[in-house]
């Protein structure tokens, strides 16, 4: 399968690239140049992408060009503005980007003969959140408070809307979480804030200890969205997908950052900044994914432990001069070792 990401350099894209191309498939992407540092730039994942498209996808034009150019047989659409705090300080830029960016990548790949399916990633931020400790299943209400939140939720109705009114291919939504894995080098991130600080010998402010989020490494994430692919590619109706962690996931971010800085080092250390004054965000989070451990047949491989363990080795490995690609293609390697011994396949 020749699948085309959107947002192929930022984090989930980078890792997503790795993942598809070590199953076989051939990968082409369309996105804004990386950030500095990040993992697409510093694994040269290029080498791995038949067509590199840099592309803002809030230009109609130039996406329909690129995903014309590349014929995919499927389109995974990553690319966004995904932070909350960033969507308060330009929320013109975060709702054009979000909602007309992804208008723009649906009608370009309804107008490409070749693409079977379809998948956009949206959020676990969708849903009309009111703080309780079930998790949100598929069918429920979407809001957003914040910029982010509202402007995914958006791009989540304008993409049911989309499936329902114009033929093509089918078009899987599929709403994740807060993620981890190595190589992420956003702003505003909590693993990102705790390594980097943890590097450089110094206390990481931290400004929402006691938020509960479902922590869920990125593999699993991806791994997720391939079952959606794979199911639409073969015939299956456009839907929405939850893929998140169970409750055994559901961490504060305190207990994060106290297990993350005892793997780091003696020394790793944090600072409780939850009296500082800070944009709204949502206290807890959660979502139910049983419609796609029941349907799909998907589940998360790694437990929040293993997650964890697996972010830390990946930033340490590159710290010691492993090569960065090596590092991640083992981890993904690995995982799959474990798909296969977990699915029997």
């Amino acid at each position: 399968m020749h699948v085309l990401i959107t947002g192929h350099t930022g984090f989930k894209g980078a890792w997503l690239t790795v993942l598809l191309h070590e199953l076989g498939h051939t990968v082409s992407g369309l996105s804004l140049d990386p950030e500095p540092g990040a993992l697409y730039e510093i694994a040269a994942l290029k080498e791995l992408v038949q067509q590199d498209h840099r592309v803002d996808i809030r230009d109609a034009a130039r996406t329909a060009d690129a995903i014309a150019s590349a014929a995919p047989d499927a389109v995974v659409h990553l690319a966004a503005q995904p932070l909350v705090r960033r969507s308060y300080r330009e929320p013109r830029f975060t709702y054009e980007t979000n909602v007309m960016g992804t208008y723009n990548v649906l009608e370009a790949s309804a107008s490409v003969a070749s693409v079977r399916a379809v998948v956009v990633a949206t959020t676990d931020k969708v849903y009309r959140n009111v703080n309780r400790v079930a998790g949100y299943r598929e069918d429920e209400a979407l809001g957003g408070d914040d910029p982010y939140s509202s402007s995914k939720a958006m791009a989540d109705l304008l993409t049911q809307s989309w499936a329902k009114s114009f033929p093509g291919a089918p078009i899987g939504i599929v709403r994740a979480g807060n993620v981890i894995g190595g190589g992420d080098v956003s702003a505003d991130r909590l693993f990102v804030d705790l390594i980097e600080g943890f590097r450089r010998g110094t206390a990481v402010d931290i400004r929402y200890p006691d938020a509960v989020r479902p922590w869920q490494h990125v593999l699993d994430c991806l791994n997720g969205y391939v079952y959606v692919l794979r199911s639409l590619h073969d015939g299956a109706p456009s839907d929405a997908w939850n893929i998140g962690p169970d409750e055994r996931s559901f961490i504060t971010v305190r207990e994060i950052a106290d297990t993350m800085a005892s793997q780091w080092s003696a020394s790793a250390a944090w600072n409780d900044r939850s009296d500082a004054e800070h944009p709204y965000e949502a206290g807890l989070l959660a979502l139910d994914a049983s419609k796609a451990v029941n349907e799909l047949g998907w589940s998360d491989l790694l437990a929040y432990p293993e997650s964890l363990e697996w972010t830390v080795e990946w930033a340490k490995s590159v710290d010691r001069g492993l090569d960065a690609r090596s590092v991640t293609t083992d981890q993904v390697r690995a995982f799959l070792s474990r798909e296969i011994e977990a699915r029997g396949a």
